[in-house]
């Protein structure tokens, strides 16, 4: 009950937060929608007309994970920056939840919020490219939550990086470069991403909305594969979370910024 409380305050927290800069919230729409349209007028002067609509659904679908990717695994990086630049990151810690039980819940209730954005700048894309994916939702959603799990493990390493060193703005900035190589690289022109986090999922995904794929279209080594990467990077990122959790604490620079 204590966690289902703790779910639905967090989540409350991001709708009012959302609410409160609403500037922000459009701005934040508007600027990942205009990306889109530069990527695919790009796609429109300098691509193969008779592959034309395959390319514009393969950069609908890369570029709404990329951005789903930025916002899942920053996310609790951004909050402990905040925190302790606010003075409030002790304050966390004095809860009876413990500190991560938090962060999870935010993050969880933040990508709730995150999905609905992303459907709205999927309708626009779709309507502005004039063209369709298949969304079985069915199966989607069940490859969906198990990629997840990596992105959240991959955020509790940075946010523990952040518990240590604090300001991580520049770095995080770096990074979504490189989630962009990771969602728009497929695994079948680089077989080795298969091990990195969550590409093994979105490459499900991708499959699934493009090419019409459902759940028995895949094999027990691509589920396992799926369900192996997630369940090692989310134990990983709590690992090196509590590690660097404890050493900011032995080092007594938990409060400082």
């Amino acid at each position: 009950m204590k966690l289902l409380h703790l779910f639905n305050a967090n989540i409350r927290r991001e709708v009012i937060y959302l609410k409160r800069y609403l500037p922000n919230t459009i701005s934040l729409l508007v600027t990942f929608y205009c990306i889109f349209l530069m990527m695919f007028f790009g796609i429109q002067i300098v691509g193969d007309p008779t592959t034309m609509e395959s390319n514009v659904q393969y950069v609908i679908v890369n570029y709404i994970f990329w951005y789903l990717a930025m916002m899942a695994m920053q996310d609790i990086g951004w909050v402990i920056s905040n925190e302790a630049q606010l003075g409030t990151l002790e304050q966390l810690y004095m809860s009876p939840m413990g500190a991560w039980k938090i962060l999870l819940s935010r993050i969880i209730g933040s990508t709730i919020l995150q999905l609905i954005i992303i459907s709205v700048l999927l309708v626009l894309s779709l309507w502005t490219a004039q063209t369709t994916l298949h969304l079985n939702i069915t199966s989607i959603l069940p490859v969906l939550i198990i990629t997840l799990f990596s992105m959240y493990g991959i955020s509790f390493m940075i946010a523990g990086m952040a518990i240590i060193v604090k300001q991580v703005n520049a770095f995080l900035q770096i990074l979504q470069f490189v989630f962009m190589g990771l969602t728009f690289v497929p695994i079948s022109v680089a077989p080795w991403l298969e091990f990195a986090p969550f590409v093994k999922g979105v490459d499900m995904i991708r499959k699934m909305m493009i090419e019409g794929y459902t759940l028995g279209s895949f094999s027990s080594l691509d589920y396992a594969s799926l369900i192996g990467n997630s369940a090692v990077y989310l134990l990983l990122g709590l690992v090196v979370f509590f590690k660097c959790e404890k050493t900011a604490m032995e080092k007594g620079v938990l409060g400082q910024h």
